[in-house]
């Protein structure tokens, strides 16, 4: 599926800053394989003593944000194959705090989120690679608002360049 631009009816207004990230001369998989090389070679390139700081009180740890980057693919990916399939349930939005809160991030060596990583990324490509472009095309609910399940893969896309931007610019 070539990553073209997404009609506004297809995803909340609040993903839009994740939507507007996603290059579009990719193919939806070429753009997740990129990703995954870039947020692969950032987080290994970080120096272990660095992983479980954070730049202000109150703000997450590098650990923390990986964990986030997890975590967040896991959502969309389930919401994607929940539309696709034509569920027409509203699907519920989740709490980020709460999510790393309770992920013993910083508990977890950089080589096990590495992993996760790695099998969310597996995951959620061979199921985009399964999905037709009428599939792509269904729409269903998230928290109360239509979205695509195409829209839904661009998300994880998006969300993954902007904490990357964000440790750029904040912890790096």
């Amino acid at each position: 599926m070539k990553v073209t631009s997404l009609s506004p009816s297809e995803y909340p207004e609040f993903y839009k800053t994740y939507i507007d990230k996603v290059p579009t001369d990719l193919d939806l998989l070429e753009a997740l394989e990129k990703g995954r090389t870039t947020v692969l070679d950032a987080f290994k390139s970080i120096p272990e003593a660095k992983l479980s700081w954070r730049y202000a009180s109150g703000k997450w740890t590098i650990k923390e944000v990986f964990q986030h980057i997890i975590d967040t693919e896991r959502v969309f990916s389930y919401r994607c194959f929940r539309i696709s399939r034509r569920d027409k349930t509203n699907l519920p939005g989740f709490e980020q705090d709460d999510f790393v809160a309770t992920s013993n991030a910083n508990e977890k060596s950089l080589d096990d989120l590495i992993e996760a990583y790695e099998a969310v990324r597996r995951n959620t490509m061979v199921l985009l690679k399964e999905m037709s472009e009428t599939e792509f095309k269904h729409l269903g609910l998230v928290s109360g608002n239509p979205m695509s399940a195409r829209a839904a893969a661009f998300v994880i896309v998006g969300h993954e360049i902007h904490h990357l931007q964000v440790l750029q610019q904040k912890y790096l």
